[in-house]
């Protein structure tokens, strides 16, 4: 997975589309962001046509010829469905199979016997994290939703109390801790230590984590009082299953793909050989694509015929499992498409351009020039790898643990404030059914948490280290 996105990244590097100057590009950036939450805000337009016509009018703004907007808002759509369309499905089937099994709901309800009350949302924040560990934030999300969903149902619980601890664990994996590719790629661009950047980062990752997860949720909750949507939540399996899958068999299918994925970071680091024949079999078996596969596949007997279904009604459960995540698909890919048409626009190249000049810290540059880059992109791994690529030479006179921090402030940096270009925006909006201004007081905030208690603990622990 990382390198495809080093892949993906060395494609967005062609020629802009357009040859605007950098106060054109930014009023582009601005006039293509304002007209897609006008477009969903005011005149209720759904979100899949508001991206496109958003991407459209942003290379409009910005002079460049509108063939080639085309190409990259579709370049974009395509890649990222790509990318992360299959990984929903899947994740979508397993959710439906450990729904319509009854396994959801043990898991629900061994969850509420153990952790109830004030207890919950810590619980939701260490499971999301471990999950999340290995896991790419989209799989994370289609792997925990229905759990998160379901534990708000049937617990009564505020959705935003218990769905925050778990969004702010997956997140801060992502951001922070290796085996994520952004991570990864940043420090073999400052060439840190991986061991060094774990420790560090899972040092900055706790209270982050805590902060931004349990104690933040209490807010959301009273600035976002929504209930679970009910087109989401997977319904508890009826009760006339004769039987349904035990704990453990069903916690092991939902950790079939996180160990799997997990092995394969571990190999890479331990056999670091991409021609030996071990790390070739774990790229391969720890790719989210097969880990996921196995897992629905493994799903289909440790779940589906545990609970005592036919051939026919597995058939019928996965075929109801991928009707209501197409709009989801197309949202989220028309995201993708936006993302890229900013990334062609020149956007990421306007920023580093303007940030050369800028006489401040290294390790607070590295933070602002990943939230320039992750305002404008919309991509996590887009501003991390183009922040570290600019901030590599002022590592080369760093100490091994600062080259670390400089590493995890590059990761912070990149989760600042998702909005609307963001395909994770669009995901959390979609699975909790929040509207555009309460995923941003709430998803988008939680972030803009993160980024900004990682990167300050990062600066706290240069003073210190």
């Amino acid at each position: 997975m990382t390198r495809l996105s080093v892949e993906m990244l060395a494609a967005d590097a062609v020629e802009p589309i357009t040859s605007a100057g950098h106060a054109q590009l930014g009023i582009a950036v601005l006039a293509g962001i304002a007209v897609i939450v006008l477009l969903i805000t005011r005149f209720k337009l759904h979100a899949f046509l508001a991206l496109t016509i958003g991407s459209l009018a942003l290379g409009a703004v910005a002079g460049a010829p509108l063939d080639k907007v085309i190409v990259s808002f579709t370049t974009g759509l395509g890649s990222t469905v790509a990318g992360v369309g299959v990984l929903i499905a899947l994740g979508a089937i397993l959710g439906k199979l450990l729904a319509d099994s009854g396994g959801a709901d043990q898991i629900v309800d061994t969850i509420l016997a153990k952790a109830g009350g004030r207890a919950m949302p810590w619980a939701m924040v260490l499971i999301a994290s471990v999950i999340g560990l290995p896991l790419f934030f989209e799989v994370g999300i289609v792997l925990l939703i229905p759990v998160v969903l379901m534990v708000a149902k049937r617990g009564n619980y505020s959705l935003m109390r218990i769905g925050i601890p778990a969004l702010a664990g997956l997140s801060v994996m992502h951001g922070l801790i290796p085996p994520h590719p952004g991570p990864l790629v940043a420090i073999d661009a400052v060439k840190a230590n991986l061991g060094v950047t774990l420790a560090l980062g899972v040092l900055v990752a706790i209270p982050t984590v805590i902060i931004a997860g349990p104690v933040f949720s209490r807010y959301a909750a009273r600035w976002v009082d929504v209930p679970a949507p009910d087109r989401m939540i997977p319904q508890r399996a009826s009760e006339d299953l004769e039987k349904r899958p035990g704990f453990g068999a069903t916690l092991a299918t939902m950790l079939l793909p996180v160990v799997l994925m997990l092995a394969k970071a571990l190999v890479d680091i331990v056999v670091d050989d991409p021609t030996h024949m071990v790390q070739r079999v774990f790229d391969v078996i720890g790719s989210p694509l097969i880990a996921l596969l196995a897992a629905v596949i493994v799903g289909m007997f440790t779940l589906g015929r545990a609970a005592g279904f036919t051939k026919e009604r597995l058939s019928t459960t996965v075929e109801k499992s991928l009707a209501p995540i197409a709009g989801i698909l197309l949202i989220v890919g028309a995201g993708g498409g936006f993302k890229q048409t900013l990334i062609d626009s020149g956007v990421g190249q306007m920023i580093l351009d303007i940030s050369k000049d800028w006489s401040i810290p290294a390790l607070l540059l590295a933070w602002l020039i990943a939230v320039a880059i992750r305002l404008a992109t919309g991509s996590a791994t887009v501003a991390t790898i183009s922040a570290a690529g600019l901030v590599a030479p002022l590592a080369a006179d760093m100490s091994t643990t600062h080259a670390s921090l400089l590493v995890l402030a590059i990761g912070a940096g990149s989760l600042f404030f998702s909005h609307v270009n963001d395909a994770g925006f669009w995901l959390v909006k979609e699975y909790f059914g929040l509207s555009v201004g309460q995923t941003v007081k709430t998803w988008s905030v939680m972030e803009t948490i993160i980024s900004v208690v990682a990167g300050g603990l990062v600066l706290l622990l240069s003073l210190v280290i």
